[in-house]
């Protein structure tokens, strides 16, 4: 006579315990290797220059099948020593955690940013240290219908990094729409496509009219939209124009937001109901853009926004 079972189902990490004492027969097991209470070093083991002020700064995991341990739409704690004191800044990884042994993150220099300037001077095989997760977001599979997305500048991480997983579930049906924008044309083009444009552009043409891709830069004018099935191409405009820009020039409008809306517009005033808006970017742009989101119906972001906002502010 068969008897049934009554231990309790392993979990995941139950699994990965069991098959711990063969992690070497089997080449490894993959580990989450941040801790959100305990500093720890990574080693800089690539840096690509994107454009005269952004890089792309690959760090090695300990080992070639371990992941970050970062959800999607978190971030991660930045420390360094600089002139004897403790500086922290938070930061988003471009990489999954199906992207193993390492982590990237898309850094822009500013004259008077301390851990930015210090990234930009670590040379191969220097270390920073990193905690986390920090942060309210955490983007899952069909979160909502709709996704608008707002960024600015290298605000545009947690969005590249919440398209990313959306378009590589096949079960994730969330529309997603993405207003990006920046200031100089060396910032969203040229010979080495910076700030993951040629990434964008790929996922967008690959997701069957799931993300649209309408802003990349500040001061963008769109030509009209193309109804579906087409998608239509992003064209690009700067807020500070070279000689010989054939772009568009002004800022992200209202009506920009308008036409980007998901068809059933606001979905409702209150907190908690509806699509969703996500923001990162510059003060200034921000302010800006809560201003028109105001106008059109949308709830003011809280100061410290929560998952379960209409209008979340990274």
């Amino acid at each position: 006579m068969s008897t049934k079972s009554t231990s309790a189902p392993l979990d995941l990490e139950g699994i990965l315990a069991r098959l711990e004492p063969h992690a070497k027969e089997l080449g490894g097991l993959p580990r989450k290797v941040i801790d959100p209470v305990e500093w720890r070093s990574f080693k800089l083991v690539q840096k690509d220059h994107l454009s005269h002020n952004t890089a792309r700064y690959r760090f090695a995991l300990p080992r070639p099948t371990d992941s970050l341990g970062l959800p999607v739409g978190q971030h991660i704690s930045v420390m360094a020593e600089i002139d004897g004191n403790k500086v922290i800044r938070s930061y988003t990884p471009t990489t999954l955690d199906n992207d193993k042994g390492h982590f990237d993150l898309v850094v822009k220099t500013y004259e008077k940013g301390n851990i930015s300037r210090y990234l930009s001077l670590l040379t191969i095989g220097q270390e920073v240290k990193v905690k986390g997760p920090k942060g309210k977001f955490h983007y899952q599979r069909n979160l909502v219908p709709h996704l608008v997305m707002i960024a600015g500048g290298t605000g545009l991480t947690p969005m590249y990094q919440i398209i990313r997983s959306s378009l590589q579930d096949p079960k994730d049906k969330t529309e997603l729409a993405l207003i990006y924008a920046n200031v100089e044309e060396d910032d969203i083009c040229g010979a080495d496509v910076v700030v993951m444009r040629k990434e964008l552009e790929e996922m967008r043409d690959n997701s069957n009219g799931r993300f649209k891709l309408f802003v990349s830069a500040i001061g963008l004018r769109l030509t009209e939209p193309v109804p579906a099935p087409l998608i239509p191409p992003p064209q690009y405009c700067l807020n500070k124009p070279p000689a010989g820009w054939t772009g568009g020039v002004g800022f992200v409008t209202q009506e920009m937001i308008e036409k980007f809306m998901p068809p059933g517009g606001v979905g409702s005033p209150v907190h908690g109901e509806g699509h969703k808006v996500l923001m990162c970017g510059p003060p200034p742009m921000i302010n800006a853009m809560k201003a028109h989101l105001a106008k059109i119906g949308y709830p003011a972001p809280r100061s410290l926004s929560k998952l379960e906002d209409q209008v979340f502010l990274f």
